[in-house]
């Protein structure tokens, strides 16, 4: 049997999480109280079934170091696979999903005075010791919720099966750096086939783009150092049971430079036989 405890900030996706480890088979209890779920897992540890429960702020113990207590005492008693995944985003983006759904913060319910802002802010405080201790942090900020469960998904499976998902996205410096990120790579000294005209409005994927950039050899040479820098330090990421490894490579508006750059590197790994996941944060932006 495994566990996964999802937990995460109210909005982030918690639902979003459960739905998804449902439909990889994992049977979901939403918002079991702390105190309750030692008991739960010993009435179903004989089962073979995976179990996902999820914790949120609504459940938890004022004292923060009585729900580590108990995790660990969880991790300890039993020999199976025990995880936390932790679910974030950015309090802009909470604030715009509340805004939508026209929901109330938990907090908010339970602390009349508190402010939208307040309550995610206080919410966040109380959070992060479970985030500390999170075994996969998904940020699902500017992530839409096929976009999110695809990653959950991805990542989930990755754990499950003891390797390493690698995911590759190229992003612009000016709409600000990507927050789930383990290496970022700044390739704006590059040539830049924005001042050509005619390639201007395409991409990173079009031929005449990658032609150009091509035809440099400090292009060629640092696609070839970011894969030589990945592969050097990939085993020792794999025996340190990682689940994913992002690289991220950015260059002004992510739409040339870093798209090639990280399809080409990405295609390279998938190639070798990993688990590899390519995202263009600026292009799905356009997209939208």
């Amino acid at each position: 049997m495994r566990l996964i405890i999802v937990s995460g900030q109210s909005g982030a996706g918690k639902s979003v999480a459960l739905r998804v480890l449902e439909d990889l088979g994992y049977y979901c209890v939403d918002n079991l109280p702390v105190d309750l779920l030692d008991a739960f897992l010993q009435s179903v540890h004989q089962g073979k079934q995976n179990i996902a429960v999820s914790l949120d702020i609504r459940n938890l113990p004022q004292d923060p170091t009585l729900l580590l207590t108990t995790i660990q005492s969880v991790k300890s008693s039993l020999a199976d696979d025990v995880s936390i995944l932790f679910l974030d985003a950015t309090q802009e983006t909470l604030l715009k999903r509340y805004s939508e759904t026209r929901r109330i913060h938990p907090l908010s319910l339970q602390k009349h005075q508190l402010t939208l802002a307040q309550a995610i802010d206080l919410e966040k405080d109380i959070l992060v010791p479970l985030k500390e201790h999170a075994d996969l942090t998904i940020d699902s900020t500017n992530k839409s919720i096929h976009a999110l469960s695809e990653t959950i998904r991805m990542r989930v499976e990755g754990r499950e099966r003891k390797s390493l998902v690698m995911v590759f996205q190229s992003f612009g410096f000016k709409y600000g750096l990507p927050k789930d990120t383990d290496f970022v790579f700044d390739v704006r000294f590059l040539p830049n086939p924005h001042w050509q005209p005619e390639l201007r409005p395409q991409t990173g994927l079009d031929a005449p783009v990658k032609a150009f950039l091509e035809h440099h050899p400090e292009v060629m040479e640092m696609k070839h150092q970011l894969q030589l820098f990945v592969e050097y330090w990939l085993p020792l990421m794999e025996k340190n049971n990682r689940s994913y490894l992002t690289v991220s490579i950015g260059c002004t508006g992510g739409k040339h430079r870093s798209v090639y750059l990280t399809q080409q590197i990405g295609e390279y790994f998938s190639q070798l036989g990993h688990q590899v996941q390519i995202r263009h944060k600026s292009l799905e932006m356009e997209i939208k």
